[in-house]
């Protein structure tokens, strides 16, 4: 029991069911003597909580992304290089496949739109907790910070960035993660309240099989792309990636799949082990195809459900090209990504422009399915570790060389 309470997957089911089901039990037309007081104190939890999410969107957006690019920076290498542009490539080319499917599948599916239906809770007490700077302006701030870092060798700099990035890390761990479930079970709320819940739950169950589906077919295309490059079998590679598969879907997280999946990359004779030491590390924390390709799909089915259309598709192919750059820099931890990429979605500024439902709802789906995402990204760290190892044959890099030197 302890364990199960201990599983954030489980809380945020929790949260997701408690929210919905007091929703319906006291819903917008309650009469019961107490409704009113039971409303105002979750539509202002509701408030707070947001504005403290919303506030950490720039810390998270700085304190991953500078001391990332500083990382990469100060080892700097062609071998190095070419890794970074694959899993670059991987995650927004998962992303267009994802924004391809969204045009082509959401408007088929059956909504019930939340803009016409959907009443916002009552907020009688607002404590407006404003962001140190501007989304964008954080993300800007962080670029240059990282690479004037790397070009003028400040090691103070870069080792204050990192000490940085601790801090921001467990502020995500501490803070953020341990309000998600009450936050989500206040969107819930909302939606049970207002009657919407009935409709739009089946849509994001929905939602989540088509992403599934997404997974498996971005890895085959990983693996195929791949094996045709390398010359080598894929499929040697991947049979083996069963136990990393199954810890992630139970870990949510790369950096805690990282030790079964470098055994399982050691276990196939069609990577070079020092590929596999040099790569599967790296991709571990820079290569988030699964996430990404998941995130795309459900911002899309968010923004119909709650906006009554799509995002027009010069606003998505944007989002679609940062959002692989935040990927990159975000964390190995559980909901990692969407935490990372918050700035982007909602809030005044934002390329998406959520309201607070909109994040609730995207962070709840998303950290739903955030094993099987996991497990996506893991395994394909396998297929581009191949990419490598045939990319250092061509190049005549000889076995035992460092990938740094």
């Amino acid at each position: 029991m302890k364990k199960l309470s201990e599983s954030l997957p489980a809380r945020l089911l929790i949260g997701v069911i408690a929210g919905a089901v007091l929703g319906m039990l006291i819903p917008q037309e309650s009469t019961l003597p107490f409704a009113g007081a039971v409303v105002n104190l979750v539509g202002t939890a509701k408030y707070i909580l947001g504005q403290i999410i919303n506030f950490c969107v720039p810390l998270i957006i700085i304190g991953f992304i500078a001391p990332s690019i500083t990382k990469l920076g100060s080892n700097a290498t062609r071998l190095l290089g070419v890794a970074i542009m694959i899993a670059y490539a991987s995650s927004v080319l998962a992303a267009l496949m994802s924004m391809g499917a969204g045009y082509a599948i959401i408007p088929h599916l059956s909504f019930a739109s939340a803009a016409e239906e959907g009443a916002n809770l009552p907020v009688p007490f607002e404590l407006a907790i404003p962001q140190i700077m501007p989304v964008m302006s954080a993300l800007v701030f962080s670029i240059l910070l990282g690479l004037a870092t790397v070009w003028t060798r400040a090691k103070t700099i870069a080792a204050i960035l990192e000490e940085f990035q601790k801090i921001v890390l467990d502020i995500v761990t501490r803070v953020i993660i341990p309000i998600l479930p009450v936050f989500i079970a206040t969107t819930f709320y909302q939606l049970g309240w207002n009657g919407s819940i009935t409709k739009q739950l089946p849509v994001f169950l929905l939602a989540i099989l088509i992403v599934m589906v997404g997974h498996y077919i971005w890895l085959a295309v990983l693996y195929g792309v791949s094996g045709a490059y390398a010359g080598r079998s894929a499929l040697e590679v991947v049979k083996h990636y069963g136990p990393a598969y199954l810890t992630a879907v139970g870990t949510m997280s790369s950096a805690a799949t990282l030790a079964v999946a470098l055994q399982c990359a050691h276990r196939s004779r069609n990577l070079r082990g020092d590929m596999v030491d040099f790569g599967i590390p790296l991709f571990a924390n820079i290569h988030l195809c699964g996430s990404v390709l998941t995130e795309v799909f459900f911002c899309m089915t968010v923004s119909q459900v709650l906006y009554g259309e799509l995002p027009k598709p010069g606003t998505m192919l944007l989002f679609c090209v940062l959002l692989a750059v935040f990927a990159i820099g975000a964390p190995g931890v559980p909901g990692g990504t969407v935490m990372a990429s918050l700035g982007l979605i909602a809030g005044a500024g934002s390329i998406l422009g959520f309201d607070e439902t909109g994040r609730g709802l995207m962070l709840a789906i998303f950290a739903l399915q955030d094993s099987f995402g996991t497990a996506c990204n893991v395994t394909g760290d396998g297929a581009l570790t191949l990419i490598l190892t045939g990319y250092a044959e061509k190049h005549h890099i000889e076995q035992g060389d460092s990938p740094l030197a």
